[in-house]
């Protein structure tokens, strides 16, 4: 056994990060485990990046209860945390052959809900604000609190702060057994060594269930739901002023077309259960469905400048809730389960929850003197003036080596984004913190030169440099090398 830890934290995705962020405020000893090569892997870097006003949740379920909450919340961590959000607010649209009465029902639940603001517009409103929407869109709930965000930083983010205020994050550490004595819990046997703990909370996502097993837990069951999109590149002209909704069914809220902060446009997703935790394939099938239900909102809509095509899986429980409790059989475990939409715009709200049901269980929590509230700003080059970036290259030279052409981003950002606190060693990682090969190209250009300056960076060869997780090098051989040994094969 090394150190022990008051809680250890499993799955580092944004339910993960939150509750650690929350949670070093405290004169805690924290531990946050994730078994991917960065925070943020999962669910949190694949879903439509919006912060729901919270009409769509049910009032009498727990997701109905943490989304305002959350909504409120996660603004004001975003001032603090420097993360990218932009409230833009959502419109759920009724087409002429809709049964428009959902409508009137979103209003009423959102009425329940307390979210603020709300009002039902028609076809004026609609043209004025949503100028390529159908000509057959009719009438709207319009949700001026609703946002988008980057997901991915949003994690790291809390992760970072977390950090700042004294929690430690092991990556690469596979949970593979919760261990109890006495009907409670003592730590967590992982790959890298076991770790003692006090108190477990279980933010584990698509694998929750397994993990709750560990314990002796059966009733979560999580099925992943997998949702597929298209992204367009930032430079499409077609302008989409809100997160707009067409009337939700049941189990989804359907196709969405939707800015991003980023200034890209998004339209996705669908909402099929799959068998596999790792299916994250793309169909012929689901990107039709895609297509076909954003031209219904936007039918002048087209896909000459989409860059790329993904697909992301929620973690849904059967409750079709989230399932957030101290476990009855074993004291100092917490599932913090199921978490689908409204997840993200909760998060702020479930870290609360999930602090308030550990403090019921025994955990003592008395504020830090010195908590660091903030975290400073990264430099983000493609958002600067000429001016500005000027400014940036006199400071350091290495801003003026651009390595990402199509967003404009910097060796400098590269080099900070490898070497800040829970920093990237993956290409993907990279790219989340930069936007490096998020552009046009896809990487096409600037793939080569990220994974070399990971390597010097890190210290490793450039065919130890992965794409994101597992078996996953970009590099099998060093050319040179290996055309080295061929001509020495054909002497």
């Amino acid at each position: 056994m090394s150190k022990k830890y008051d809680v250890i934290i499993i799955g580092a995705g944004i339910s993960g990060c939150a509750v650690a962020w929350k949670l070093a405020r405290y004169n805690l000893d924290i531990l946050l485990l994730e078994k991917e090569a960065d925070v943020a892997t999962g669910t949190t870097k694949a879903n439509t990046a919006i912060i729901h006003a919270g009409y769509n949740a049910d009032p009498d379920k727990l997701k109905g209860h943490l989304n305002v909450k959350g909504n409120q919340g996660i603004r004001e961590v975003a001032k603090k945390l420097n993360i990218p959000y932009e409230e833009i607010g959502s419109l759920v649209v009724g087409l002429e052959d809709d049964n428009l009465s959902v409508i009137d029902e979103l209003y009423k639940k959102g009425l329940k809900n307390n979210v603020p603001n709300m009002e039902i517009v028609g076809k004026e409103w609609l043209r004025e604000n949503e100028p390529n929407i159908s000509p057959k869109a009719v009438k709207a709930l319009w949700a001026p609190t609703a946002g988008v965000i980057t997901p991915w930083e949003a994690a790291l983010a809390m992760a970072q702060n977390a950090v700042a205020n004294g929690a430690e994050v092991k990556l690469e550490t596979v949970v593979e057994d919760v261990m109890t004595e006495d009907g409670k819990v003592v730590g967590v046997k992982t790959n890298q060594g076991n770790f003692e703990a006090d108190y477990v909370v279980n933010a584990a996502g698509l694998y929750a269930d397994e993990i709750a097993k560990m314990v002796g837990i059966e009733k979560i069951n999580i099925t992943p739901r997998k949702g597929e999109y298209y992204i367009y590149d930032h430079a499409k002209d077609f302008v989409v002023n809100h997160v707009v909704f067409p009337v939700p069914t049941p189990i989804s809220k359907g196709i969405v077309v939707t800015p991003t902060v980023e200034n890209n446009l998004l339209i996705g997703p669908t909402s099929h259960n799959v068998k596999s935790k790792t299916d994250l394939a793309t169909t012929r099938e689901g990107l039709k469905e895609v297509y076909e239900g954003a031209k219904k909102l936007y039918p002048s809509l087209d896909l000459r400048d989409t860059i790329r095509v993904f697909a992301g899986l929620r973690a849904a429980d059967d409750s079709e809730d989230f399932v957030i409790e101290a476990a009855e059989n074993v004291k100092g475990f917490v599932n913090v389960a199921g978490i689908q939409s409204p997840g993200l715009a909760s998060s702020t709200a479930i870290a609360d929850y999930t602090a308030e049901i550990l403090a019921d269980e025994g955990l003592k929590l008395s504020e830090k003197k010195d908590y660091i509230e903030t975290r400073e700003e990264p430099v983000r080059f493609y958002e600067m003036t000429n001016k500005e970036r000027a400014k940036m290259v006199g400071k350091n030279k290495d801003y003026g080596q651009i390595i990402c052409r199509c967003e404009t981003v910097s060796y400098k950002e590269i080099v900070d984004a490898i070497n800040s606190p829970v920093g990237a060693r993956t290409v993907n990682a990279v790219k989340r913190r930069t936007r490096a090969g998020a552009g046009r190209c896809q990487g096409g250009f600037c793939g080569p030169r990220v994974v070399d300056i990971i390597a010097q960076e890190l210290g490793i060869d450039p065919t130890e440099v992965k794409q994101e997780e597992g078996n996953s090098q970009i590099l099998e051989y060093k050319i040179k090398e290996l055309l080295g040994s061929k001509v020495m094969d054909n002497a």
